[in-house]
């Protein structure tokens, strides 16, 4: 048998170390992942407890948007708004200015807690589709849980205050991935800039988005902005920039100023300091293999995943990816089957490992041709 490698030689440097000593960021918390790679490339007291503020109408908005995925929901769904909801379009609170006994349909509602950061739409939301916001906070820390929020807790829907409404700025950045991975036609709506209500006894009401990174020229499609007095302000935010994606989220900025100010230049960060390296794309071949005994002498493999790896600009080494295998391997082979192995190495250590899975079946030839490679092998050693 022999082993068959492989080299994709990369001038850059995969092992992604965090560069707090580089970087501060003048918040309590914070924390910054490229998201494709996965890879966390700061954080700042990721772990503190935080009141999340209005940053809990992400999850809001994901317990709707997982049941119109499933179809039990439909954006053209109608509720009727209650005096509880109603209450929270008073003077002091961010609200879509929506009326006791108004019909509003969950699309509206959907862009009067997304864009205008609504406190009475996420009552009636919560409302409309659980009965109470008390049923509706558990479904949303049981979603928490599903996800890995691992030490949320959700006690309402809007983030007022609650000292049982808590969570980490790792958790939210967890829960700002799902939002992107599972519903990214709906994550378009934390993009949209304002939002136009066309309330109950009055003139239409237009509210812009709360975002301050969507005015300025950086790539942000979202995420969702917060402040209570007893958190300061706080943001969670996202950027596309060339098709790569950075999620950042901190909390305990002093300032709106400081928010933007601080949340851009963590962003920017990333951008500057980090590049994306795409190894391996999903079910396209990445290498071939030889075949022993088949009808055909090699075949390509693949992985089941888009495999990634963030490098830092600033430690150019050297990356190698290798195919590993015992070999040539023997048909026949399953579609789909695992035979061989890619391995990501940095500086003599393992940083990745991944199945390689075969592309296509490959049978074995009958017994004539078996018995003349075989022949073929004992005396020219030529498989």
């Amino acid at each position: 048998m022999f082993k068959k490698l492989f080299l994709l030689i990369l001038t850059s440097f995969f092992f992604v170390k965090l560069a707090s000593a580089n970087l501060d960021v003048k918040a309590r918390t914070a924390i910054l992942q490229d998201y494709h790679s996965g890879e966390i490339l700061y954080e700042k007291e990721a772990d503190t407890s935080i009141y999340p503020a209005s940053m809990t109408k992400i999850m809001t908005s994901i317990i709707a948007f997982d049941l119109i995925k499933s179809g039990d929901l439909n954006l053209n769904d109608k509720f009727i708004v209650s005096e509880n909801a109603w209450r929270l379009s008073s003077s002091g609170y961010s609200s879509m200015f929506i009326m006791v006994g108004d019909e509003v349909s969950v699309e509206n509602l959907l862009k009067g807690i997304i864009i205008a950061s609504g406190n009475d739409a996420c009552v009636a939301l919560a409302e409309g589709i659980a009965g109470t916001e008390e049923e509706f906070a558990i479904l949303m820390t049981t979603k928490a849980k599903e996800i890995g929020m691992e030490n949320t807790n959700f006690a309402n829907s809007s983030g007022i205050n609650n000292p049982d409404n808590y969570s980490t700025v790792r958790d939210i950045l967890k829960m700002s991935k799902y939002l992107i991975d599972k519903h990214p036609k709906f994550y378009e709506m934390f993009a949209e800039k304002e939002f136009t209500w066309n309330r109950t006894g009055g003139d239409p009401i237009t509210q812009g988005n709360r975002n301050p990174l969507l005015y300025k020229n950086l790539g942000a499609d979202g995420i969702k902005t917060g402040y209570l007095a007893v958190e300061k302000y706080s943001l969670a935010s996202s950027i596309n920039r060339n098709g790569r994606r950075l999620i950042a989220v901190g909390s305990g900025f002093n300032s709106k100023n400081s928010r933007s100010r601080e949340s851009t230049k963590l962003l920017t960060f990333g951008l500057t300091n980090f590049d994306l390296v795409n190894i391996s794309k999903a079910k396209e071949p990445f290498d071939k293999v030889e075949v022993w005994l088949g009808k055909q002498d090699n075949v390509e493999v693949y992985t089941s995943q888009d495999i990634y790896k963030t490098i830092k600009k600033a430690k150019k080494k050297l990356l190698k990816v290798s195919v590993k295998y015992d070999g040539p391997i023997e048909a026949p082979i399953k579609k789909d089957e695992k035979i061989a192995i890619l391995k990501v190495v940095y500086d003599d250590e393992l940083v990745g490992e991944y199945d390689l899975l075969a592309s296509k079946e490959v049978k074995k030839v009958n017994f004539v041709s078996r018995l003349l490679k075989s022949l073929n092998y004992l005396i020219w050693g030529d498989v």
